[in-house]
Parts: C-alpha cells; structure tokens; sequence
C-alpha cells in the first residue's frame, strides 16, 4: 500500500521506467514558454502528468504537462514540459512530488529552468542568467515536517544550493555557442557564444505579480530575479543529493523597473522568442554534463 511520499514517488517512478528502456541521470525542468526543448528529443517517450500516479497536474498555460524521456547527442534526459505551483493550490508535497519521482528514477544532475522577472538593472528582457543562489519568500519549505531519511538527512547542507560545477559547464556551452538566432536554432557553432550572467533568484508565493515597493525591497536584500517557482524544487533536490543548475529567462522587468503593466502573456511571449537559444545551450550542454558526472 502506498502510504508514504516515498512509496509514491517509488510508484510513480516505477510506471515510467517501465515505458521507456532509457535510464537517465540528468532531469530537466521547463519553465513557462519554454518548452519547446522537449520536442527536440531523439527516441523520445511522452506520458502526461496524468497518466502518472500521485503525479500533480499543471493548470498554468504555457505548461504543457509531459514528461519526456529521450535523448540528447546519445545522452538519456528526462525532460519535464512544465511544473505546478504552489499558488495553483498545491502543498509543497505535491510542487516538488516530480523532482522527488525524477531522484527514484536515477537522476543524479537537474536543470530547472523559469521564467523570471528582472530586478537587476543591468539585466534586460529575454535574457538567460545563471541562478547562483536563492532566497526563500514563499513562506514554505518542502522539507519542513516529519523527515523521511530514504529521501535524506533531516538537516542538510545548501551552502551551495546551484552547483558551481554546473555553472562552469553553462559558461563553457554558452561560450562554444554562435549567437545568432539561426545558429541557436540549429545548434552549430561559430565561435562567437554569449557571456552568461549570475544572478540571485528570490521566490514568492505568488500568482499576483509584485509591487514596486516590494521589487524595492527585494533588490534591497540581494535579489537580481524574481519568480514563483524552483526555490522548493531546489531544496527537494538537494535534500536528495541531486546536483541542481538553475537557468531564469529574464522575461520581464520587474514591476517599477519596467512601466508598463505586467502579464502572463508577456511572459509567453518573450520565453517563446527565447525557446530556440535555450534549446541550443541544452543541446550543449546536456552532454558536457554527462561526460563529467562524478555521481
């Protein structure tokens, strides 16, 4: 009887892995407008979140709801098109349930992805930034209550939440990239790359966007990103033991840097027109990855 969330993510890894002969060590999580990766996959497997058991279901447009299991340059992935939030009515359970089925099916490495507002002036609209550390403001935490020690230790170490190894490895595969549109669509290189900046992301509850006075204060205690989403996904990550790189779509500027009203279908948009570079440098980087996996 599956009575625990351990049996669960057991369950639920156990129907996917007997669907597909892959067995991968990286997962991957895309973002709102961003998951056009996903189609991209060789020897691909799609089973939507609600052929899952125990798996939540996305209620957010822009996230399809799939989980896709292919190959990237011969390296196994397992690719999330799309996630659930909290602010959908979910618990912190149930947000981080697939990064805990993810960890039961083998992954060692995961990619997440979002779309996030700027609050770092230096930062502008469509652009990639490397999450090099987060602050917590949804008022929840995944591992909060009676611990599980098959997942992990009641008290864990986040010092380094998003591994600096990781993060080298985004350098070097957004430096082996050309940056024009077409080459990011293709993914050949022409030597040029694009330089990655590191940001701090802070999460809220969200779903209502921020006020001026907040992104203020926010930008007051370190913040360059601000998102609804990936905090409670990191920490389950890393309870586990999972090495986590985070990746935000700068898709907005945050209310007060930017002027005009914010919405959802602005963040669609400006993550549609991004879809193709990030496809690049996860066609890049997927398999610099694999080829120095310590885990």
């Amino acid at each position: 009887m599956t009575d625990t969330l351990y049996d669960r993510a057991n369950a639920a890894a156990e129907f996917v892995l007997v669907r597909t002969p892959l067995r991968a060590r990286i997962g991957i999580v895309l973002g709102s407008g961003l998951g056009a990766f996903a189609e991209q996959l060789a020897d691909a497997t799609a089973i939507p979140f609600a052929d899952i058991p125990h798996f939540p279901q996305s209620t957010v447009p822009g996230h399809s709801g799939r989980l896709v299991l292919g190959t990237v340059a011969g390296v196994p992935v397992a690719v999330m098109q799309g996630r659930v939030h909290a602010y959908e009515g979910y618990s912190s359970d149930e947000v981080t349930f697939p990064v805990r089925v993810l960890g039961r099916m083998g992954v060692t490495q995961l990619i997440l992805t979002n779309a996030a507002g700027g609050i770092n002036p230096a930062f502008h609209q469509g652009q990639l930034v490397l999450i090099a550390d987060h602050i917590n403001l949804t008022g929840r935490n995944p591992v909060a209550g009676r611990n599980d020690e098959r997942f992990g230790p009641r008290f864990f170490d986040m010092s380094e939440a998003y591994s600096v190894r990781l993060r080298s490895l985004a350098h070097d595969a957004a430096r082996s990239m050309d940056s024009s549109p077409q080459a990011a669509e293709t993914g050949h290189t022409g030597g040029h790359g694009f330089r990655f900046d590191e940001g701090v992301y802070l999460s809220v509850l969200g779903p209502s966007f921020e006020t001026p006075a907040e992104i203020r204060a926010f930008a007051a205690m370190g913040a360059d990103l601000v998102g609804m989403s990936t905090v409670q996904e990191t920490i389950a990550a890393r309870h586990m033991g999972i090495e986590v790189l985070g990746i935000s779509c700068v898709t907005n500027m945050a209310a007060g840097i930017q002027k005009e009203p914010l919405s959802h279908e602005e963040v669609m948009e400006t993550g549609r027109a991004v879809e193709a570079r990030l496809a690049g440098l996860l066609r890049r980087l997927v398999p610099l990855v694999a080829s120095t996996a310590t885990q």
